[in-house]
């Protein structure tokens, strides 16, 4: 059986790009294809995969401005020539699964949510462009919201990363998913002695508008409570800017620092509506306590009064009450890591397979 994975781009190795390691482990025969391939950037495993690129490859800068040529993306994913291929496999969060697959393939689309910035995230998107992005977003995304409901016709079965997307699958594309939680390597990360504990609290991402970083900044810098933030992005100097004496803005970390703050952390800070939030796992498996804005992901991985605290509004006052009564709950470790287990590698991989192998029962009669 010949393979293909579809992903939107690779510039670095978040939870889209953990996906793809899964299936190029349950698929080690299987070719990729994408829009922007930066080899350094992503792990060796992906590497190791025959790699084709569209034509926005091919752009001035398009490994720092691949996101500039969106509208250029489903020209450039019909583009691609997926003959003779007998499953396709899309990763869908930017444009992936609107490639044109072969008549008898089977396409299923792992969807870490439909394009944020065309869909439930357009107006927070338009709120915070220039002048000319804001002219120029509403007709342009209309053009892409279009294209993107009509490709949907061209996936036979939908998988949500959490019942949030699933949601988002039925209000959008009209159309029916199976949600399976993304992997998490909880394996990867230890909890320390109670003693060994830091004085801080911590937030761990990509530093975009949506995760809502500026938030923590200006809760901690009110309370006077000490913050580490790990993470690179769009806001990383704005945030610097913002951050007062008690709020420290380390910036992209390797993995190792990683681990260290995770487990000495006196609980994770998550301020953003997340499709399904693989830092909250992460923590938890580290055995620390989660501070979550009570939507998305978050919600249905964190359990309120057990291992977090919710706060249900994005303003400073709401989450400075819930980290108080997170210090005050009753909290064990070892109840957060065991919750963690449920959502590591090895149950990814059995509930994929198992899936896809289901899936294409179905498909070939």
């Amino acid at each position: 059986m010949r393979v293909a994975i579809v992903h939107y781009w690779f510039v670095g190795m978040r939870g889209g790009e953990k996906v793809v390691e899964a299936l190029c482990d349950l698929y080690p025969q299987a070719d990729i294809f994408t829009h922007v391939y930066v080899p350094e950037a992503v792990s060796e495993k992906i590497r190791a995969h025959r790699i084709t690129t569209s034509f926005i490859a091919s752009l001035p800068r398009a490994a720092q401005n691949y996101k500039s040529y969106l509208t250029l993306m489903p020209l450039a994913l019909e583009q691609l020539d997926l003959r003779g291929y007998d499953l396709v496999i899309s990763s869908e969060s930017g444009p992936a699964k609107g490639v044109i697959p072969p008549a008898g393939a089977l396409h299923i689309c792992y969807c870490h949510s439909p394009m944020r910035y065309v869909w439930n995230m357009f107006h927070d998107y338009r709120e915070r462009s220039g002048f000319l992005t804001r002219w120029l977003m509403p007709p342009l995304s209309h053009y892409i919201r279009t294209w993107d409901a009509v490709s949907a016709n061209r996936v036979h079965e939908f998988v949500a990363n959490s019942r949030t997307v699933a949601q988002r699958l039925r209000s959008y594309y009209r159309r029916d998913s199976t949600v399976i939680h993304p992997p998490v390597d909880t394996a990867a990360f230890d909890r320390v002695r109670p003693e060994d504990l830091g004085d801080y609290h911590l937030m761990v991402g990509e530093l975009v508008r949506y995760k809502r970083p500026e938030l923590a900044v200006q809760a901690f810098n009110r309370a006077g409570l000490n913050l580490v933030v790990i993470g690179g992005g769009e806001m990383l100097e704005e945030l610097r800017k913002l951050a007062g004496p008690t709020v420290k803005i380390l910036g992209p970390q390797p993995f190792a620092s990683l681990q260290h703050h995770y487990a000495r952390a006196q609980a994770l800070i998550f301020p953003g509506e997340e499709d399904f939030g693989i830092v909250p796992v992460e923590a938890m498996a580290s055995g620390r306590p989660v501070v979550a804005f009570g939507r998305g992901g978050a919600s249905e991985t964190v359990i309120d009064g057990v291992t977090g605290t919710f706060f249900m509004e994005q303003t400073v006052d709401a989450l400075l009450e819930a980290v108080d009564q997170c210090g005050r709950m009753p909290f064990s470790p070892e109840v957060a890591m065991r919750h963690a287990e449920e959502y590591g590698l090895a149950r990814f991989s059995r509930e994929m397979g198992t899936f896809i192998a289901e899936a294409l029962k179905r498909h070939n009669g």
